[in-house]
């Protein structure tokens, strides 16, 4: 089989000092950097518009009580990329390249049509994001800030020929300004970190609405697509000769996930705080990311409205990019074909450009399709968990029981997240929703 990313590879001199690494002949924290790269760009996922329109309405809307949702959702997501990074590492192949040989046809393709929609419902988040901040920065309609993104986005992909390192360093690049933008928000923005830390030491869901913002704060950030990309990041970026360097690789491969992560989750946390900083007090109502930026001026100052601008621009074009990526790589891991990158994004921001035309609200949009997510997010990690505890999979690299049981109690909490938005969506009384 042509694995997806076969096209893709290091420089020489970058594989050979990898290959020194592994094999003892250089310091392994001075060449660390060396396997950073991966999680880094599965991290966008973390960050995209889904999250700020998420954050934004639970921290105006309810403060920091809502806190915790987010700490616990990047917990989750941490563990189930290192497990996604694992099974690359280990099998040199990518979870989606895994269902197609494992499993029969109609479950097969009845995932990666599941998988296709959750891939449309991210592109929706990450395509309007990028469009709203662009309208919003350069005072344009929203279908001239759509078409803009479109192409920034499809610039950046041009880059992903020219191997992992381009594209690595161009999305690292694009983490990098959203994290200083938000830490830039944590010093003007008149934090309460009393009442934060609270909030994360007492879990609690207020009401009704704020289940429907919790589940898509989880979709949000569990990233289904990024489960897909993220095996397939490893894959054969650095392939290990023996089960002594898959060891080495791994342990690169966690570290890096946890630091890229907690860089993510940090971010998520300081958006959540921004936003009840800024909004609860008085502006409790703030629910959408236009609305916010316009209240942001009189509230905080012209300089905190441009630095969130700029982090959502950033935000949009880079995830974008990565869920079409993601995209590509699915199709081609579940049913063996790809089509032109150019196809590929025409059709997936479809979506956004009808949204738009029916007269959707922009915010609202953002917000149902991390819902969506969040009922898509049970095909791969259900996939990913059977996968990584399976010793003919895995062999000695299968999962030990302290992880194996974290994996399954992520899965279940997901499961358990969207049977009670079920219950909600349906009306059925849910006896103790004030409590968790």
């Amino acid at each position: 089989m042509t694995h997806y990313v076969a096209t893709r590879n290091l420089t020489d001199s970058t594989t050979d000092r990898i290959r020194e690494v592994l094999a003892g002949q250089r310091g392994a924290l001075r060449s660390a950097l060396l396997f950073a790269g991966p999680a880094v760009i599965a991290s966008i996922a973390y960050v995209d518009p889904g999250n700020f329109a998420t954050n934004i309405q639970a921290g105006a809307g309810y403060g920091y009580a809502l806190l915790w949702v987010v700490v616990l959702a990047n917990l989750i997501a941490m563990l189930f990329q290192a497990l996604s990074a694992k099974l690359g590492i280990v099998t040199g192949r990518n979870l989606a390249e895994m269902c197609r040989e494992r499993f029969s046809a109609p479950v097969r393709y009845s995932m990666w049509a599941a998988s296709e929609i959750a891939a449309m419902a991210t592109d929706l988040a990450e395509f309007l994001g990028g469009a709203i901040g662009l309208s919003l920065l350069l005072h344009l309609p929203l279908l001239a800030g759509m078409v803009a993104t479109a192409v920034a986005t499809y610039g950046i992909l041009m880059f992903e020929g020219r191997g992992f390192r381009p594209m690595e360093l161009i999305i690292g690049g694009f983490v990098a300004i959203i994290g200083f933008c938000y830490l830039a928000e944590m010093f003007i923005a008149p934090v309460d970190w009393g009442q934060a830390g609270r909030a994360l030491a007492a879990p609690s869901l207020p009401d009704a609405r704020a289940l429907t913002i919790a589940v898509g704060i989880v979709g949000a950030t569990v990233m289904p697509h990024a489960i897909y990309l993220h095996s397939g990041l490893t894959q054969n970026r650095a392939p290990a000769r023996n089960d002594v360097e898959r060891r080495k690789l791994l342990a690169f491969s966690t570290w890096e996930t946890i630091v890229a992560l907690t860089v993510a989750g940090a971010v998520n946390i300081a958006m959540v705080i921004m936003a009840a900083a800024a909004f609860h007090a008085g502006h409790a109502d703030v629910a959408e990311i236009g609305t916010a930026y316009h209240s942001l001026t009189p509230l905080l100052g012209g300089a905190a409205a441009s630095v969130f601008l700029v982090s959502l621009l950033a935000s949009g074009i880079s995830s974008s990019a990565v869920g079409t990526m993601a995209g590509q790589m699915i199709m081609q891991g579940f049913v063996g074909f790809r089509i032109p990158i150019w196809l590929r994004r025409l059709v997936t921001m479809l979506p956004a450009f009808v949204v738009v035309a029916m007269g959707v609200n922009a915010t609202d949009a953002l917000v149902y399709s991390q819902v969506v997510l969040s009922f898509a997010l049970p095909v791969p990690i259900i996939a990913l968990v059977l996968f990584t505890r399976d010793r003919a999979v895995m062999r000695e690299f299968a999962n030990g029981r302290l992880t194996d049981a974290a994996a399954i109690a992520g899965t279940l909490a997901v499961l358990a997240l969207n049977a009670i938005l079920l219950l909600q969506t349906f009306n059925v009384p849910i006896p103790g929703l004030a409590a968790v």
